[in-house]
């Protein structure tokens, strides 16, 4: 029975980590390289994560600026960031790329807080859909005598604590990435 419980702690354990992946890719106005983790580039002939083939930096809190560590792909780099959907026109300046972030109108924040709440109830229902499967294999146990029913309601007990933390991580972490959206 444990080995169901740390299966299912594994997986909730993954849905949270994909929660924060998501979060990261969403633009909230404020520069940051981890928008740019699922741009890849042709880097002779092989498709290259963009973080491999040139530092990614931060300067200001509106502002990306790309240096590739070989000057030929330059503007390999800025086509591969203009055909991305994230919708940047970087400045080449024949050394580095700059990536200015507008600021977001007070609509468009709305909007994303709107997305970013959406996306943890994603995460919820994962969350959950994981517990009942969790449950379902203990139930599984129990009635082919492998375990007690003592031991059904605990591993239960344990399953739906498990869940509990795992739902107020990811109400933490939308209530930060809420709070980062509307007061930036």
């Amino acid at each position: 029975m444990q080995s169901i419980i740390n299966n299912c702690a594994e997986k909730m354990d993954k849905s949270v980590s994909n929660l924060n992946s998501d979060y990261s890719n969403l633009k909230t106005g404020r520069a940051s390289a981890s928008v740019f983790d699922k741009i890849k580039v042709d880097y002779y002939g092989q498709e290259t994560p963009l973080s491999q083939v040139c530092s990614i930096s931060v300067p200001e809190a509106r502002l990306v600026v790309i240096q590739p560590w070989d000057k030929n792909l330059l503007s390999v780099i800025e086509k591969a960031i203009q055909k991305s959907d994230l919708g940047f026109n970087p400045s080449n300046d024949g050394k580095i790329l700059r990536i200015a972030f507008p600021p977001l109108t007070g609509e468009r924040r709305k909007e994303l807080a709107k997305q970013a709440k959406t996306i943890a109830e994603t995460s919820k229902v994962a969350i959950r859909n994981i517990r009942r499967d969790g449950m379902e294999e203990i139930k599984k146990l129990q009635k082919t005598g492998s375990i007690s029913e003592d031991d059904e309601k605990h591993g239960e007990e344990e399953l739906q604590k498990l869940t509990d933390d795992h739902i107020n991580q990811i109400n933490r972490l939308a209530d930060d990435k809420e709070k980062e959206i509307i007061n930036f």
